[in-house]
């Protein structure tokens, strides 16, 4: 049975501990200059001190959303909190390299425990009519998380020390699981019980053929592959005079537009058809940079169209899925999607810029966003045409 009205306390708490998680990232990003002073010999080596956490969500993202769904979802998201709160405290001594690097690694773990289970339980805990925005809101974790670390984080670091930055993690992680300790409760139907090999075995197979459980891995995959590379390789291209303004604003227009045009669509048409009216969109937004190359008008529209990419993303899971073990499954593709498009995007765009300079890079972007629309269109379609 559909649940009757949604617990928006549960929710925004949820979406809460979301923003320890993406800090698991951001809180190493902001001060990534700054390392070399803890770690004077370590050269390039300190490149793994961000990647290694996004590594492993490629390697166990699926199978991180297997585990999750066996182990329960609030053991598995409190656990997951407890443990990142306890890596913070070991990361704030700074210990040899290795160990710190080990750390990152332990911490992946955790990170994908509550970014497969945040959202799972966030659709457990809306009933349909609020589900779309309670999903948007958990799509923007990542993005809050890091312009809160931009604006507090860093100054932070400078005035006590970049440990204080990890200490401070660690106490957000710790009360986070305090809070929701007593009135987080578990998941209508789930039965915790010891995962079986064959199920780790086939989650991919389901994951990347069944176009219930899969589509929204397919979409996030085009989606990741662009979103940050559009932010790190467009900039340059823009009129200088105006580049810090519209670099700041277009993450911005990406979460406002989720947030207003996003939610109002998801609220009378399938997540489906907004993710492939949003990819549309930024294709459109991207011809248009090819013919006015570094239009700023153009940069924070495809931001904008990529918004309604960004939301309808986490919406598309629960329509498509109505059994909480196959939406963690599902979520668990968008993880292990999510970090490979974040890893091989800005490198890609990198290439292309190298091999036919700036015309060949609107091209690729556009050509990237029809894929995720196709793929998109295909799965509809090996669907009958139902989203549900």
């Amino acid at each position: 049975m559909e649940r009757e009205g949604t617990d928006w306390r549960l929710v925004m708490l949820l979406w809460a501990a979301g923003l320890g998680a993406a800090a698991q990232y951001g809180k190493i990003s902001v001060i990534f200059d700054r390392l070399p002073e803890v770690y004077p010999d370590a050269g390039a080596s300190l490149g793994f001190a961000v990647s290694l956490v996004g590594f492993l969500g490629i390697l166990l993202g699926v199978i991180a959303g297997v585990l999750v769904a066996r182990i329960g979802y609030r053991r598995a998201l409190l656990s997951a909190l407890v443990l990142g709160a306890g890596i913070s405290v070991f990361q704030g001594l700074f210990p040899a390299l290795p160990l710190f690097l080990g750390s990152r690694v332990l911490e992946g773990a955790a990170h994908l425990a509550i970014v497969v289970a945040g959202p799972t339980m966030i659709a457990e805990f809306s009933d349909a009519k609020g589900r779309g925005l309670a999903l948007t809101i958990w799509s923007s974790f990542f993005a809050v998380a890091f312009a809160v670390l931009a604006w507090v984080g860093i100054p932070l670091a400078q005035a006590f020390g970049l440990r204080s930055l990890m200490w401070a993690h660690a106490v957000y992680m710790a009360v986070m699981a305090a809070v929701l300790w007593p009135i987080l409760p578990k998941v209508s139907g789930e039965r915790p019980r010891p995962p079986r090999l064959a199920e780790l075995v086939t989650a991919h197979r389901r994951i990347y053929f069944d176009p219930f459980v899969g589509a929204a891995a397919w979409g996030w995959l085009f989606y990741t592959t662009c979103f940050v590379a559009v932010l790190t390789v467009l900039p340059p291209y823009l009129p200088e005079g105006s580049r810090a303004l519209v670099l700041g604003l277009m993450p911005l227009m990406s979460l406002g537009s989720s947030l207003t045009l996003g939610v109002l669509l998801l609220r009378r048409v399938e997540a489906v058809k907004v993710s492939i009216a949003g990819f549309v969109c930024c294709a459109v937004a991207s011809v248009g940079l090819w013919v006015l190359p570094g239009n700023p008008v153009l940069f924070l529209a495809l931001g904008a169209a990529l918004g309604l990419v960004q939301g309808s993303g986490f919406a598309l899971v629960p329509q498509l899925n109505q059994v909480a073990e196959d939406r963690a499954l599902a979520n668990g593709g968008m993880a292990q999607t999510g970090n490979l498009g974040n890893t091989v995007g800005t490198p890609l765009l990198v290439a292309v810029i190298g091999l036919a300079g700036y015309g060949g890079l609107p091209v690729v972007l556009a050509l990237l966003f029809v894929g995720g629309a196709v793929a998109h269109l295909v799965l509809k379609r090996r669907r009958g045409g139902h989203y549900a």
